[in-house]
């Protein structure tokens, strides 16, 4: 069977989500192509920040409705149990994966974009449209948005640089119930990694960590791995040791690499963490990936009515506005994910925050946007 469309979209994540019902309610014909069935929990901080909130709203998508945590205090700690804090210049929110991905499907839905639950096997572009095969039919579209995450079999399909090389990064996720502070959002530093903790809209406690994997493989399972490696922080053996998972075992991802990407390839538009991967450190990748898709559905919108006038164009203004937008951050958070590689430099930096508390929410600022304007 052969399906045409004006959009479709690979990957329902947030960015492929947010898309989907920015150009459906615009009045394009969409269709979004995602493996997975929601609700479903990923891997991921789970805290966001207020930028997005206009952007939501006129989606139509009313996170109040989630009962989200209100976030406004962010705390940051070395191995050795140094602590510097500071209040969130913008503030955002705890939600879930789980949670947030299901609404904004319900969201697309209502919108009457299509979504299939498939997998993509093979894409190509010629004669000016896509044509995407997947293992149960083929469908043409004339423009393609990748939000196919991380790391995926497309980008192999599509050889893109950074897969062919081997990252040293994995991450973990779980939810736990316990005691930790509903304003709150802290990342606390561990050799090899750092972990983020924050409250979500069921009063539990997502806790997603980075590992390097050379320090991971040494031990039998995560249990181990934590108790040898986390808990030498005693921020976070504390948090532990007073918490009950909730999950029946954490969820993993491996290979995450945050090597640079390109924004467009194959003609496609990348957006989310497909376009490039911000270090979890600096805790707003959602955030990224929502406005990407706000970016990206613009402009796609402008070549349908005919402001743009040839796809070179289209491409051309997505590539700077993408790199306008997140080049910097992602940059920032490559140095800050350099710098805290080291032990010594990490401790003297959370030492330097820690008594000049003015510093850190400049920090912040940099890996975070403005409030996104709505037109």
């Amino acid at each position: 069977m052969k399906t045409n469309c004006d959009v479709l979209i690979i990957g329902g994540g947030l960015a492929g989500l947010a898309s989907a019902i920015h150009l459906s309610k615009k009045g394009l014909e969409v269709i979004l192509i995602e493996k997975s069935a929601y609700p479903r929990h990923k891997v991921c901080g789970e805290y966001i920040s207020n930028e997005i909130l206009p952007y939501l709203s006129w989606l139509g998508a009313d996170v109040s409705e989630l009962r989200p945590t209100t976030i406004t205090r962010f705390e940051f700690t070395s191995g050795n149990g140094k602590t510097a804090t500071a209040k969130l210049p913008l503030g955002g929110f705890g939600i879930s994966r789980y949670a947030l991905d299901d609404f904004l499907y319900q969201k697309a839905l209502a919108n009457n974009c299509t979504v299939i639950k498939d997998t993509v096997t093979d894409i190509s572009f010629g004669n000016d449209s896509f044509t995407v095969s997947t293992s149960d039919q083929i469908l043409t579209a004339k423009i393609v948005l990748g939000a196919f995450g991380k790391r995926s079999n497309i980008d192999q399909v599509l050889a893109r640089d950074f897969i062919s090389k081997k990252s040293p990064w994995l991450a973990v996720k779980a939810h736990y119930s316990g005691k930790f502070d509903h304003d709150l959002v802290a990342l606390h530093n561990f050799k090899g990694g750092y972990c983020g903790v924050s409250k979500v809209e069921d009063d539990s406690i997502n806790i997603c960590y980075l590992a390097d994997y050379a320090t991971f493989k040494k031990y039998k399972n995560i249990e181990e791995y934590q108790q040898n490696v986390l808990y030498k922080n005693k921020h976070l053996k504390a948090i532990f040791e007073n918490s009950t998972l909730l999950f029946e075992k954490p969820l993993t991802i491996s290979q995450i690499s945050f090597d640079k990407k390109q924004p467009v390839e194959n003609h496609i538009l990348m957006i989310g963490d497909t376009a490039g991967l911000i270090h979890p450190l600096c805790g707003n990748g959602m955030a990224m990936a929502i406005h990407a898709a706000k970016i990206a559905s613009e402009l796609v919108l402008e070549y349908y009515n005919g402001e743009i006038t040839s796809r070179q164009l289209l491409e051309k203004k997505y590539k700077k506005e993408w790199n306008t937008h997140f080049g910097k951050r992602v940059l920032m958070g490559r140095i800050l994910a350099q710098l805290l590689k080291n032990k010594i430099i990490t401790n003297q930096l959370v030492g330097l925050l820690a008594s000049l508390p003015s510093i850190l929410p400049k920090i912040i600022k940099q890996t975070h946007g403005k409030p996104i304007a709505i037109n």
